[in-house]
């Protein structure tokens, strides 16, 4: 069996969340979990910040699962908000370390802003900011946590359709970087940047086309075409955008919470073989950015 097609029966998931952004599991409860699901490779992904990539190292040795740094950073396309994984980082290096500073720091503005709105509505502005602003990486979700704690919305998904999806009353839109940035960034500090779920960002298929070309002009280099969710001509449409611009494929769950049956850690189809794992260029790179099984 090829290496290619050997990477692709293993059990990998590099996409998944902690505590330490949106997601509810602690870093080492996350890998524990990941451990009773056969990964053989977990990246822990949170939304613009680093802080859990120790503990979660150390939980994957503890496990026997290979590790890879990760982090999922949000940018501007044109006028579209697109997250972009790095893999395999330095994650010691400064540059990345600066960029997550002011990521964090957009963020902690955002949801103070849109705290405000909600406080104009009549809701408990100043108290559901400080919840949200809690997190080392505050988002959307932990302001509609909050409000569902607090019983002003039925669930947390009620809470983004009254207050904070996009054309509600609370939501405020979100001044980030350009993909060009974030993308130079990634490489820099020795990782490889992955183009994050495709199909979730209500583009038509010529703007995901000039999407995924501009990415690779770019210097991306993977595009994640197996993540759980994603309908079976939502990951085929993602193959032949990966086999037109010579992108590697990644995957994974995008995990947040246990008890979510479409984001299952560690279960998703596998790749197709015409296209290259991701794996494959992860080995490529230079050791030092992973700890090895």
């Amino acid at each position: 069996m090829s290496e290619p097609a050997a990477a692709a029966l293993e059990r990998i998931d590099l996409h998944t969340h902690s505590h330490c952004s949106d997601g509810t599991l602690s870093p080492s409860e996350l890998v524990r979990l990941a451990a009773t699901r056969g990964v053989t490779l977990l990246a822990l992904t949170d939304h613009d910040t680093t802080a859990g990539l120790a503990e979660a190292q150390a939980a994957c040795a503890h496990h026997g699962i290979g590790f890879v740094t990760g982090i999922e950073l949000s940018c501007c396309w044109r006028d579209s908000e697109i997250h972009v994984l790095g893999l395999r980082f330095d994650a010691a290096d400064a540059g990345l370390a600066a960029l997550c500073d002011a990521q964090i720091a957009r963020r902690r503005v955002r949801i103070s802003a849109m705290a405000t709105r909600l406080a104009a509505l009549g809701l408990p502005g100043d108290a559901l900011a400080r919840s949200a602003l809690m997190a080392a990486s505050p988002t959307r979700a932990h302001l509609a946590q909050s409000l569902h704690e607090r019983s002003l919305a039925d669930s947390p998904q009620d809470a983004f359709d009254r207050y904070l999806a996009p054309g509600k009353p609370g939501y405020v839109a979100a001044a980030w970087p350009a993909m060009g940035e974030i993308l130079a960034c990634i490489r820099d500090a020795g990782g490889i940047a992955v183009l994050a779920h495709p199909h979730r960002y209500g583009l038509s298929a010529a703007r995901r086309l000039a999407l995924v070309g501009e990415f690779k002009a770019l210097g991306g280099e993977a595009l994640e075409i197996s993540v759980a969710g994603m309908s079976p001509g939502e990951g085929a449409a993602a193959e032949r955008l990966a086999r037109r611009f010579g992108l590697a494929g990644s995957t994974g769950s995008d995990f947040h919470q246990p008890g979510l049956p479409w984001r299952p850690l560690g279960r998703f189809a596998k790749l197709a073989e015409a296209v290259t794992p991701i794996t494959v260029r992860l080995a490529q790179l230079p050791r030092g950015s992973a700890e090895e099984r």
